[in-house]
């Protein structure tokens, strides 16, 4: 029997070292990302001992990206991409040509070519999805406006990244080292993407939103949760494969756009349910494949370059991602979480450099220096994330200029002084207008109770008020957002946010504010809910019990009559 199973061995050795380092590492404090990384650079080229098969662990990886992605799609909607617009599309095209800047300007400091720097500039603009989803997930921030903001801003990131690929091949030609070829084909290359990636997001919105949903209808009638999970892996794996090879774009952003129609579909819950644990087994193999890229030499090759890499992504991407945000006047929260989401590199930097390797438009130690700047990006990520929120108080505390643009006027962040008195006493302060905080609303407003909404997304805000609902732009867990919202005065204060990390400071705030006020608070567990209900004297209510009792309801009351 022949025993040279190369996939079989990468895979035991990847995640078995990765749990045991990443064991290690969590009971160290340390993130367990960073052990899954040391478990890639033990068994890669660079390291003696056994080496694992680099070209399957990357296919590995990128199913990893693909069903990462289509689970992010489930829970996305085109609603929501386009809620956060306004902040993710001049942000992301603002951030990755500054960071490219400094890219760029590094590697001209080191003499090389100038389409060679723009080329490691890019490479180091543009984040990982990955890191980005796990370290949201983690915090509890994906389904949070923070946290729709930042995957906004990477899906744009990825839609730019998909036109540079494409892209790379004719500039190399026309101005690399082997250049003297014409540029007329460049801009036929330029409309040629362009309409292919147009193309791919129309028919997956127009055709498969409906397609695929009628699929996973059909499969589940059969009754067998074989095929059922069989169906949506094959959807997420295929339609990701399908649109790289027909349409040219990246694995990731076509399991995303699979995942955004799938959610059409009842059983778009069941499905995310049902492929995440090979989502959370294949998203390991990322990290380890990431790792057996490193050499750990360049480290004392050149530390420096290492250290200039390193600052570029983790302190100038970050900087360049805060002032657009606080420019475009969102809040100082906003600023600071999807900074510390972008401060890390991964896949399409990956790509990228080692297509410019191909096409000998980069020096060989390019491709090093990126690996180092990813490794030690991806490891210090989630030191970042938690250092999100002592970071703003301290900046708070100390910086007249940060307290200066936290209480700067903004025309959203008030009433309106035409804002009728009945809204500014004895009404019902609503925190948070999404699917659950949308029902609550229709509620009241069918009730005629008067109700005033406070939410970070200003889009969202514009439209409420250009709908008569008075409304203001900013985080409730600041007292200066539910002051303007007048908690002082209000009956009750109902947080339908899905940001659990900031409930206690809402209803601590609404509490001095106003001690009368009932408190109404929505939960995902039970643990959650029994020390929120003992924290803050309120009604929690919790989603999987509240169903339980109107379900039982219905049953007693029919089988009654």
């Amino acid at each position: 029997m022949d025993h040279h199973v190369p996939l079989i061995a990468t895979i035991a050795a990847g995640l078995g070292l990765a749990l045991l380092l990443g064991f290690l590492a969590a009971r160290l404090k340390l993130p367990a990302l960073v052990g899954y990384l040391l478990a890639g650079v033990l068994i890669g080229p660079y390291t003696p001992g056994f080496v694992a098969d680099t070209g399957l662990a990357a296919q590995l990886a990128e199913i990893g990206v693909m069903l990462l992605m289509f689970g992010v799609g489930l829970h996305f909607s085109l609603g929501d991409l386009l809620a956060v617009r306004k902040l993710a599309v001049p942000g992301a095209i603002v951030q990755m040509v500054v960071a490219t800047a400094m890219g760029a300007g590094l590697a001209v400091w080191w003499g090389w070519s100038v389409l060679a720097a723009a080329v490691f500039g890019l490479s180091l603009s543009v984040a990982s999805t990955v890191v980005l989803l796990r370290a949201l997930e983690s915090q509890g921030l994906l389904e949070s406006f923070n946290g729709r903001a930042a995957v906004g801003w990477l899906v744009v990131e990825d839609l730019a990244m998909v036109l540079v690929l494409v892209l790379l091949p004719p500039l190399a030609a026309a101005f690399g080292p082997q250049g003297g070829q014409g540029v007329g084909s460049l801009w036929r290359t330029i409309g040629l993407t362009l309409v292919q990636v147009g193309v791919f997001v129309a028919l997956m919105l127009v055709v498969g939103r409906r397609l695929f949903p009628w699929l996973l209808w059909h499969v589940q009638k059969v009754g067998s949760r074989e095929l059922f999970t069989l169906c949506v892996v094959a959807a997420a794996v295929s339609m990701a494969w399908g649109a790289t090879q027909l349409f040219g774009v990246s694995f990731a952003l076509g399991a995303f756009f699979a995942g955004m129609v799938l959610r059409e579909s009842e059983f778009s819950h069941r499905a995310a349910e049902e492929s995440l644990p090979l989502r959370d087994a294949f998203a390991v193999l990322f990290f380890v494949s990431v790792g057996m890229l490193f050499d750990p030499a360049v480290l004392l090759e050149d530390p420096l370059g290492v250290l200039a890499v390193t600052g570029v992504i983790v302190v100038g991407k970050s900087l360049a991602a805060a002032l657009v945000v606080l420019l475009l006047r969102y809040p100082l929260n906003t600023a600071l979480t999807v900074s510390a989401s972008l401060a890390q590199i991964g896949e399409f930097s990956f790509i990228l450099v080692g297509l410019g390797a191909s096409l000998q438009v980069l020096p060989p130690q390019a491709q090093s220096l990126v690996v180092a700047g990813a490794i030690l990006s991806i490891a210090v990520n989630p030191v970042l994330f938690r250092a999100v929120a002592p970071v703003q108080r301290w900046l708070l505390r100390r910086s007249a200029l940060a307290r200066q643009l936290h209480a700067r006027a903004d025309p959203l962040a008030e009433l309106p002084m035409a804002t009728d008195a009945r809204y500014l006493s004895r009404q019902v302060v609503l925190v948070g207008y999404g699917r659950v905080g949308r029902e609550i609303a229709a509620a009241l407003r069918a009730a005629g109770l008067p109700f005033v909404v406070a939410e970070t997304n200003r889009e969202l805000v514009e439209r409420l008020r250009a709908e008569g609902t008075p409304a203001v732009a900013g985080d409730a867990a600041e007292p200066e957002v539910l002051i303007q919202a007048h908690i002082a005065h209000a009956r009750m204060l109902v947080i339908a946010t899905p940001d659990t990390l900031g409930v206690r400071r809402m209803a601590q705030a609404a509490r001095q504010l106003n001690p009368d006020v009932e408190i109404v608070v929505r939960s995902h567990n039970d643990a959650e809910a029994r020390l929120l209900e003992a924290e803050m004297r309120g009604r929690i209510f919790l989603g999987e019990r509240e169903l339980a009792l109107a379900m039982s309801r219905y049953v007693v009351e029919r089988c009654a009559a």
